[in-house]
């Protein structure tokens, strides 16, 4: 009944008085939403013990307490302890950010030398059944809805393929109805023809859905988390699966147990204290990597961006400095892990960024559905496009991110993996 009145929602050209009521309603009677805590029908539970550690340090995580002295100490360890992690994002940290960047950007020249790796992100759906306040895919949003089909897809792949670009990470809005875990297999499959490195950012999946779609040619798997406090997220996800709070944490770790090679894990800083959100995701990638060894661990580092009909969206006293301390303390904490920087930040500031801790960049970025011919080669659209899910700060292009890149005399990498 749930997924019925979404699709009805998200195929309107405008709210119905039945809709505008819905709404009003979820947003101001907390009863009338389903218990965010709980699993629905069909969702798989593996009762994994890395939520209870993450969720104790971070419920534990008094950042105040920390001191000038506790950072200096941090700084000098040869191994970053979960501690001298929560030293490292507390305000007594940000006089020490020169020191932070400096060991950052000497761990991260250890281990992976002066590479910075390029990937692009292809959307192919912004149909969604949630309602996420904060998103411009959300199901109460008038937008205008597209889906591509497996023609339109290929096209779009070719596109940016022949840009020069060697990994793709294809993006679904979060409805089952419009985007099945089979239409995403295919293009998966469609991926492996044109690209070396396929990633997916969809909605969380059992992991014998993962193992499908890892057969189907998928390396990897991205999850925002969004906030891991569980009572703002309650009242940021009123509708729709996403709202189940539990399912969405345990998805990386489903994807490895669906055989997938690496996973990725981020919060979107902005949503809720940064601080506390920061330290959650770190130890969520700690402690994956402590229980799969064998697994490819990256962070990502979004903030907040505008969205369509709604420009006063934006990070909650996450500025430029603050993230520069996050993936600073990232980086020390987690010396093996990639970071990547997205378009959502300027080009200046990931042009800083990569010579000291991040690993990845995105270019020839669209988060919207099937606008790529246009914005790649300037041709029109040989169909209308769909509306994008935020706005981006960096539009470089392929071609202007590799010289940029070479230019700070840092090396451009495109694929460094190869099945044989």
């Amino acid at each position: 009944m749930e997924q019925q009145e979404n699709q009805f929602l998200i195929d309107s050209e405008f709210l119905t008085p039945k809709a505008l009521a819905k709404k009003h309603e979820l947003e101001t009677n907390p009863e009338s939403r389903v218990n965010h805590m709980e699993y629905l029908p069909g969702m798989e539970n593996i009762h994994s013990d890395i939520c209870g550690k993450v969720m104790s340090e971070m419920e534990e995580y008094d950042y105040e307490q920390y001191t000038a002295k506790d950072v200096r100490a941090a700084l000098q360890h040869d191994v970053c302890t979960i501690d001298d992690f929560k030293a490292l994002l507390s305000p007594a940290a940000q006089p020490f950010l020169e020191e932070m960047a400096q060991k950052a950007r000497m761990e991260t020249r250890k281990h992976f030398g002066n590479n910075v790796y390029i990937f692009t992100p292809l959307y192919i759906a912004n149909y969604c059944e949630n309602y996420c306040v904060y998103c411009g895919f959300n199901c109460y949003n008038h937008i205008h809805r597209m889906k591509l089909n497996r023609e339109q897809i290929e096209h779009e792949m070719k596109v940016i393929a022949d840009s020069g670009m060697e990994e793709i990470l294809i993006l679904t809005g979060e409805s089952r109805a419009q985007s099945s875990v089979e239409y995403i297999g295919e293009a998966c499959k469609l991926a492996r023809k044109y690209f070396k490195n396929v990633g997916i950012e969809i909605y969380p999946i059992n992991s014998d859905e993962y193992r499908y779609l890892h057969e189907c040619g998928v390396d990897y798997v991205t999850v925002f988390q969004e906030t891991y406090d569980t009572d703002k997220y309650e009242t940021l996800h009123l509708m729709g699966h996403k709202r189940i709070w539990p399912y969405r944490f345990d998805a990386q770790e489903r994807a490895l147990m669906g055989g997938m090679r690496g996973v990725a894990f981020s919060a979107l800083l902005g949503l809720s204290n940064f601080r506390k959100d920061a330290l959650a995701t770190g130890l969520h990638a700690y402690y994956i990597q402590r229980k799969y060894p064998h697994a490819e661990i990256s962070l990502s580092c979004p903030r907040l961006r505008p969205i369509i009909n709604n420009d006063k969206i934006h990070p909650l006293d996450v500025h430029e400095t603050q993230l520069c301390q996050i993936i600073c303390a990232y980086r020390i904490f987690l010396p093996f892990a990639g970071i990547t920087v997205s378009s959502r930040e300027s080009a200046s500031f990931r042009n800083g960024i990569v010579k000291i801790a991040a690993t990845k960049v995105s270019a020839g970025v669209s988060t919207g559905i099937g606008d790529h011919e246009n914005k790649y080669t300037g041709k029109e659209n040989k169909v209308e496009a769909g509306d994008e899910q935020f706005e981006i700060e960096d539009g470089r292009n392929i071609q202007s991110m590799y010289k940029d890149i070479e230019d700070e005399g840092l090396q451009p990498v495109l694929n460094d993996y190869l099945y044989v």
